[in-house]
């Protein structure tokens, strides 16, 4: 659950008087040159730069060092040093509140102090939640029947923002498919815009990729964007969670001896049908995303994948499983080694 975006209120900090000013100069001074130490002192104090969206979770109880350490990690603020001297002297220490933050990168401490100190206001908010494996489209419909932002006004933002998420989503990226997190989130009930909605869920995105061994992909043979298209193909064929990582498994084997993947679902994101069913005339569609007549992964992920699924592609099974099959009303698959075995299973899910 994302917290509901706090409001900036009016900050009374105090600039740190003179006195401790050139206190903390001093100290600089011992460290280095005067002058440099001086232009490093104001510096710090300064924030010019992009202003890329961060969400900000603070936890209760995080000391306002820490706090401090993560918002230079973030980049939000431009030294840690400086800004614990600052947020000491401004005696906010222990002012800072628990909950999600909306904040950008290249901030002063001031400024950065002010959003996570302020008092919360009454603010109406809604409740947008996006289920794992929803495409674009069906996230453009929950967001127009949640926020209230039409359907194709959210579309058209998607083309036309230019969002970019390095090293996941790189610029030239075909689509941001794939990278709106799913989760629960709250917006403001009036004023949010398509751009917000978008910045929060691919933020939310890069806070869950912290989380995981991306450098492992080399090793699997991909790269961190083509992990997130595995990614979306675990979401969308594994109904158990204790079989995402044997079916990353096989999708990994497939690949590594040019073998069709042969899913489905892929050929589904090309052209969806109301029942989720393909004619056989569909299965000989040449698209890209016909993942059984074409050798190697889809151009793009072909929806949004959740933890356990990006976890599962970044630490596949080591399996000789080649095949696997439904099998049963709780979705459940049997693995097989060979297309024999993958028949024998096949006939026995049938019966």
């Amino acid at each position: 659950m994302q917290d509901a975006p706090p409001q900036t209120g009016r900050h009374r900090a105090r600039r740190p008087h003179w006195g401790l000013r050139i206190s903390l100069v001093l100290l600089l001074l011992i460290a280095g040159s005067g002058f440099a130490a001086i232009r490093y002192y104001d510096w710090c104090q300064e924030a010019s730069g992009p202003k890329r969206p961060v969400t900000f979770e603070v936890a209760e109880g995080t000391s306002g060092s820490e706090i401090v350490d993560a918002l230079a990690e973030r980049e939000v603020v431009r030294c840690a040093l400086v800004s614990k001297w600052l947020l000491r002297q401004g005696d906010h220490e222990g002012d800072f509140r628990a909950g999600s933050f909306q904040l950008t990168t290249n901030m002063t401490p001031e400024k950065a102090f002010e959003v996570l100190t302020a008092p919360l206001k009454d603010v109406p908010v809604v409740r947008l939640t996006i289920p794992e494996g929803y495409r674009l489209t069906q996230i453009a419909e929950r967001v127009a029947e949640d926020v209230g932002i039409p359907e194709r006004r959210f579309l058209a933002a998607l083309e036309e923002g230019g969002y970019a998420l390095e090293p996941y989503l790189p610029p030239d990226a075909e689509s941001i498919e794939g990278f709106l997190f799913p989760e629960t989130y709250q917006f403001a009930k009036r004023g949010t815009t398509p751009d917000d909605v978008i910045r929060r869920l691919l933020d939310q995105f890069a806070t869950e990729a912290e989380a995981l061994d991306w450098s492992v992909a080399e090793a699997l043979g991909v790269t961190p964007y083509e992990v997130v298209i595995v990614a979306s193909m675990i979401e969308k064929e594994a109904a158990l969670d204790e079989e995402r990582a044997l079916i990353a498994g096989v999708i990994y084997n497939r690949l590594g001896l040019d073998m069709p993947l042969g899913i489905d679902a892929t050929l589904l994101y090309a052209d969806p049908t109301p029942d989720g069913q393909l004619s056989f005339s569909d299965l000989e569609t040449d698209t890209p995303y016909n993942t059984r007549i074409r050798v190697g992964l889809p151009p793009t992920p072909i929806a949004s994948p959740g933890r356990a699924s990006l976890a599962a592609a970044l630490a596949p099974e080591d399996t000789e499983f080649l095949y696997y099959v439904l099998c049963g009303e709780d979705g459940h698959h049997e693995f097989g080694r060979s297309l024999q075995e993958h028949e024998a299973n096949r006939v026995t899910c049938d019966e």
